[in-house]
């Protein structure tokens, strides 16, 4: 906000009239004090036009000394407040029209105790965090619409399909069964994009009950048998029973499924996927192996990202969102999780979760 001309005379006026005030009342007792006493110590008799020319001279110094001090006070504030005050109006009228590259030079003048500092280095750590925040929106926002566009293209191909009328029965079977998968992944797809955002923002509160870890993740585990016969998978589980914590069941669903969903959808067929539940003290650590394709060590480093995939051979089968709902799931419920794996060979997840 810019301050009219009117304004700073109006305060140069206030300043020079409160520095007279305060000097000519000084000057007046020290030019009284100082004349009484030399009255009294030579006799001298001072004529009216004496005293009026000393009064006048006393005036005058003091206005002069007024508007020194009141141009010394305008330098002193331009140099220290001014200045610093203008960068950071400027730096946040741009914050504001979305310019978060702004970042503010902090004040190196001596003769101030740079009481701006603190403000500027937190504007400049705000700007550093939305501009992170703005750089992640904009990706996901573009890979969103990447994720969509691509299945309805086909959806609109298939559909194009299915138009003709010469069509044998066993493609158009063929079509409307790759058309239920499409919308079947439009659909997870949405659903976790919605999970996500919830958890992000927090509109997600976990809640808490005694909860059977054991028979939960033996529950999540059958719920693929279907799959894992079909690719002739080996199960192999070492499940410490009756493993009671305090948590989200619902939440901690989320984790099994989506961890068991990738071992699965990742391990060739013939392959091999191992599960153990063991009890660690305070921590229960829950392992997930499989014998799949595995990842390099670069590709596990971004795996819990949104929309991650290392593997672009596998990317249709999935939305890269699986393991970033995982991750901030088991942040919101106070664990922590990590993954192991070797290219080629296979890849580990550990999940630990307080024991309460």
């Amino acid at each position: 906000m810019k301050v009219s001309k009117g304004k700073k005379f109006l305060f140069f006026i206030y300043r020079f009239a409160l520095f007279f005030g305060v000097l000519a009342f000084c000057l007046t007792c020290n030019m009284t004090l100082f004349l009484g006493l030399l009255q009294a110590s030579t006799g001298l008799v001072y004529t009216r036009e004496n005293i009026t020319a000393a009064a006048l001279f006393t005036f005058w110094n003091a206005v002069f000394l007024a508007f020194v001090c009141t141009m010394v006070d305008i330098i002193r504030r331009k140099i220290s407040i001014e200045r610093p005050v203008k960068r950071i109006l400027e730096a946040t009228e741009r914050i504001m029209k979305g310019d978060f590259s702004v970042r503010i030079r902090p004040t190196r003048n001596p003769t101030s105790m740079n009481e701006f500092n603190p403000i500027i280095r937190d504007i400049n750590k705000m700007t550093e965090e939305l501009s992170g925040i703005e750089t992640l929106r904009t990706d996901f926002i573009a890979t969103v619409s990447h994720e969509i566009k691509t299945p309805l293209a086909a959806l609109q191909n298939y559909g194009t399909l299915l138009e003709q009328p010469d069509l044998s029965e066993e493609k158009r079977k063929e079509y409307a069964k790759s058309i239920i998968s499409i919308t079947h992944h439009l659909s997870e797809l949405i659903t976790n994009i919605l999970k996500l955002n919830k958890l992000e923002n927090q509109k997600i509160y976990p809640a808490l009950k005694k909860c059977n870890l054991s028979e939960l993740i033996c529950e999540c585990l059958l719920s693929f048998e279907s799959e894992w016969e079909k690719k002739e998978l080996e199960i192999e589980t070492d499940i410490d029973s009756d493993i009671i914590i305090n948590t989200d069941s619902e939440l901690l669903s989320l984790v099994w499924n989506n961890l068991f969903s990738n071992a699965v959808k990742f391990t060739d067929i013939g392959g091999r996927i191992s599960v153990s539940l063991k009890n660690d003290g305070s921590f229960v650590v829950v392992k997930v192996t499989d014998t799949g394709c595995g990842m390099s060590e670069k590709t596990g480093k971004h795996i819990f990202e949104k929309f991650y995939q290392g593997d672009s051979s596998h990317s249709t089968a999935g939305n890269g969102l699986g393991l970033a709902l995982v991750k901030k799931v088991v942040d919101i419920l106070g664990g922590s999780i990590y993954v192991e794996s070797r290219l080629g060979v296979g890849s580990t997840f550990t999940v630990k979760l307080y024991n309460l």
